[in-house]
């Protein structure tokens, strides 16, 4: 009870000033009821025009991306990096957005397709409901008059074609050219373009004229006819390879009359080449440079360049650096460049870590499913993750990944439709039933909440309270740095 003095201090207070506090009793309630007492928080997203993905784990709310609605605003470059071990979503991913982002009349795609199953590559259903013919690059398949891309192809430019030479045979060769094995190729490049004139130059005329290189390849350099056969002779054994031997059809005869370039939807599967071997980042320069000089127009169009597998471009460095070319050139045409890899690691470390590290550089939206801690680490310090999202990357589930959007990070689920799954599905082969797709599966999950298992419900659920209770830590310490500040 109080004294009388604070009673009457209290009156006189109160008559000056009006009622200092109001003094309620206690509640017994809910969290559920509670939680109306505290004012809902959510991170700013990234605008509500372009394709949807999904839903932000923490707050969920709808989660809006498009390369080509935020660049210039809050993306300084279009180009996409996504990472994450197998069987977490990546494939589902991809496959949807592109489904999605085709829905507007102003987008084409391209897909190297270096996966697949079934004798085709893992993009052929969705090519197939959509009426359009992969391009199957297949060595005994091209032989029957398959697909043929030709590197002279009069529609890339004599610089281009000279360019794509080279590496070439820098990527078969292991290393650069010397000056005077480059100096062979350049006259033999030379010679052919200018006397080949009622076809197509193909890359035998390449390989016999550094064979037989004329007097005035000779006398352009004032040096003996021999000294040139000889700088000549290791491009023209690799440039061989291309014209008589395993790789022989894909490449040495003029580009196959009606690719269609104008389809929304182009898809070059490379699923019949070995992945491990030396033709796989030769066949994806030698695509790539035809496209730059082909498919990419300043018509106006946004165009997607999708690449699986995409450390065959990022871990040489003579394929490397001709996307880094493309990616520089096709930003200012409305090309966003979209590279899938498993591990950061398989570029980083690599030969061409330079290289890469440039090209990591112009992704300016990376996505992250889950890896395993020590990599998690490792990603988070090359790209500059928050530790509470690295933290996070190995307990994430399928369906569920960190997207850094030029510094906005937040936790995604990705949302497949009923329309989607049949053709988003990959791997039939791992399920019971190869005939039809099974209820999850690898790279194709995400499947509706409410189908989980319990088990697996739980684990999601356990996953995304995680994420809200880092999320929310993140946020206390960022409201507490500002405080001190």
């Amino acid at each position: 009870m109080k004294d009388p003095l604070s009673v009457i201090t209290d009156a006189f207070t109160s008559f000056l000033f009006g009622a200092v506090e109001t003094t309620r009793l206690p509640v017994r309630t809910s969290t559920g009821q509670a939680q109306a007492v505290y004012l809902p928080t959510a991170a700013p997203g990234l605008g509500d025009s372009g394709v949807i993905i999904g839903r932000e784990v923490y707050s969920g709310k709808g989660y809006i991306y498009d390369p080509f609605q935020l660049y210039g605003q809050q993306l300084p470059a279009p180009h996409w990096l996504v990472l994450g071990e197998s069987g977490n979503g990546k494939s589902a991913l991809e496959k949807t957005y592109v489904l999605r982002q085709l829905r507007f009349r102003d987008r084409q795609v391209v897909v190297l397709d270096a996966q697949g199953e079934d004798g085709a590559g893992e993009w052929n259903l969705i090519a197939q409901e959509l009426g359009i013919t992969p391009i199957r690059l297949d060595a005994m398949a091209a032989l029957d008059d398959g697909i043929r891309l030709n590197p002279l192809d009069p529609a890339i430019t004599t610089t281009g074609q000279l360019a794509l030479l080279r590496t070439i045979i820098e990527v078969a060769m292991g290393h650069g050219l010397d000056e005077r094995s480059g100096f062979a190729l350049k006259v033999a490049h030379a010679y052919v373009n200018e006397t080949i004139t009622e076809r197509q130059p193909v890359l035998m005329d390449i390989v016999e004229q550094l064979r037989h290189p004329k007097p005035e390849s000779a006398e352009a350099m004032n040096v003996d006819l021999d000294d040139v056969r000889a700088w000549g002779l290791d491009v023209a054994l690799v440039l061989d390879r291309l014209v008589d031997g395993d790789l022989r059809g894909m490449f040495d005869g003029p580009t196959t009359i009606g690719i269609d370039l104008d389809a929304p939807l182009i898809v070059f599967d490379l699923s019949h080449i070995d992945r491990n071997s030396i033709a796989m980042p030769i066949l994806m320069a030698i695509v790539g440079v035809w496209l730059e000089h082909t498919w990419i127009r300043p018509d106006r169009k946004k165009r997607i360049f999708l690449v699986e597998e995409a450390w065959h471009i990022i871990n040489s460095p003579f394929v490397a650096q001709l996307f880094q070319r493309l990616l520089k050139f096709g930003r200012r045409l409305g090309l966003s460049f979209v590279a899938v890899v498993h591990h950061l690691s398989d570029v980083v470390d690599g030969a061409a870590a330079k290289e890469a590290a440039a090209i990591l550089k112009m992704a300016s939206t990376r996505t992250i499913y889950a890896q395993k801690a020590d990599e998690a680490r490792a990603t988070g310090r090359v790209l500059g993750l928050p530790r509470w999202a690295v933290e996070i990357i190995p307990t994430l589930t399928p369906g569920i990944a960190v997207w850094d959007v030029n510094g906005n990070v937040q936790v995604v689920k990705h949302l497949v439709t009923e329309a989607e799954r049949p053709l988003v599905f990959t791997d039939r082969a791992m399920t019971e039933d190869s005939a039809a797709p099974g209820p999850q599966g690898g790279d194709a999950d995400p499947v509706p909440y409410e189908s989980l298992p319990d088990d697996l419900r739980a684990a999601e659920w356990e996953t995304e309270q995680r994420a809200a209770r880092l999320e929310h830590q993140r946020r206390l310490n960022e409201s507490s740095e500002s405080t001190v500040a």
